[in-house]
């Protein structure tokens, strides 16, 4: 059986209809959507890779609009969760550091992985046409499948923690649901 009742009383910290917050939710969600929709547009039709002459520049591009996003993305959920009240009782030492820890676990697996792909493994080059000579097998792929998700959404979970945060709480499983669609579709 599951208590609700901390699940409740967690949720009255959280001001939903918060404009922040919607936003916030909006850009956790339009991320995965737009890298999708784009890369499977190309793949399709090759547009970017005609207009910009060649795939590997079309998916540098779309590899730093992902990048600029991701950024778009976290300053929302930061300004999100600095916008609603912290539980007073996880404002301790004992949750900031279990939270930075979390959070550099998951900097290692997006680093890690981001090493393993390089630039257009990681951005989709594959549906650009740009593929890998093998399936790259090595640590982070050889814990965890989809380490790149999986550790960003440890660094979102890690965040809310060290700041307290039952709205970034809320927010890091609309990541982990957002990658979970996410991840549904690409395979």
């Amino acid at each position: 059986q599951v208590d609700v009742a901390a699940m409740v009383q967690l949720f009255g910290y959280v001001d939903v209809t918060d404009t922040g917050f919607i936003v916030a939710v909006l850009s956790i969600a339009f991320n995965p959507f737009f890298w999708n929709v784009v890369a499977r547009w190309e793949h399709k039709t090759r547009a970017l890779s005609q207009v910009f002459g060649s795939p590997h520049a079309a998916c540098y591009c779309l590899g730093t609009v992902i990048l600029l996003l991701n950024c778009v993305r976290s300053h929302c959920f930061t300004e999100a969760m600095k916008s609603q009240p912290k539980l007073e009782g996880w404002d301790y030492h004992w949750t900031y550091y279990s939270g930075l820890a979390i959070s550099a676990v998951g900097t290692l697996f997006v680093i890690s992985s981001f090493l393993a792909l390089g630039f257009t493994g990681t951005f989709l080059g594959d549906y650009f046409g740009i593929l890998m000579e093998e399936k790259v097998t090595s640590f982070p792929f050889s814990v965890l499948d989809n380490p790149m998700y999986w550790g960003s959404t440890a660094v979102y979970l890690g965040w809310s923690l060290m700041h307290a945060s039952p709205a970034g709480l809320l927010l890091t499983a609309v990541v982990a649901i957002s990658y979970t669609i996410a991840v549904l579709y690409e395979g």
